[in-house]
C-alpha cells in the first residue's frame, strides 16, 4: 500500500505551506503542534498559533513569529517595519512570558532539557522537598 504523502492536504484542506512564508520545516512545527492545515492555523490566528507551537517544545523566535503573522495577512516577511514591528515584538514578549509562567523552560534549562541532561520541573521540585 503506498504511503500518504506528509504534506499532504487533509481532506480537502490547503497545507500549511500553501500560506505566505510558511514551508516544509513550518508546516512540521505545527503538525507537531496539532496544527495540520491553513484553515486550521487561520482560525486559531497569530497568537494562538504560535502559543501552540511553545506548548509543543518549539523554541521561541521572534522572526518565526512575525513572519507568520505577516503571513496570515498575505504580506512578505520582510515588509514588517518600524512601530508595527516594535508591537509584534510586545505581543511575541508576551506569548513567551506567558509560555515560560505556565511552566514552559526558557533559557539554559531549556538547553539542558533539550540535550537530555536535566529536567528542570523535576529539579525544582526536589529543590522544594530538599
Amino acid at each position: 500500500m503506498p504511503s500518504v504523502p506528509a504534506r499532504a492536504s487533509l481532506g480537502g484542506m490547503a497545507s500549511i505551506s500553501s500560506i505566505r512564508n510558511l514551508g516544509p520545516a513550518s508546516e512540521d512545527a505545527y503538525a507537531r503542534a496539532g496544527i495540520h492545515s491553513a484553515e486550521q492555523l487561520r482560525a486559531l490566528g497569530a497568537d494562538d498559533a504560535y502559543a501552540a507551537l511553545l506548548r509543543a517544545g518549539e523554541r521561541p523566535h521572534f522572526i518565526g513569529y512575525y513572519v507568520l503573522v505577516m503571513g496570515l495577512q498575505g504580506r512578505p516577511w520582510n515588509d514588517c517595519k518600524g512601530a508595527e514591528k516594535e508591537a509584534l515584538r510586545v505581543r511575541f514578549d508576551a506569548l513567551k512570558a506567558a509560555h515560560v509562567q505556565a511552566g514552559g523552560i526558557a533559557g539554559i534549562e531549556a538547553i539542558l532539557d533539550e540535550i537530555g541532561v536535566v529536567n528542570p520541573a523535576k529539579s525544582r521540585k526536589a529543590a522544594r522537598r530538599g
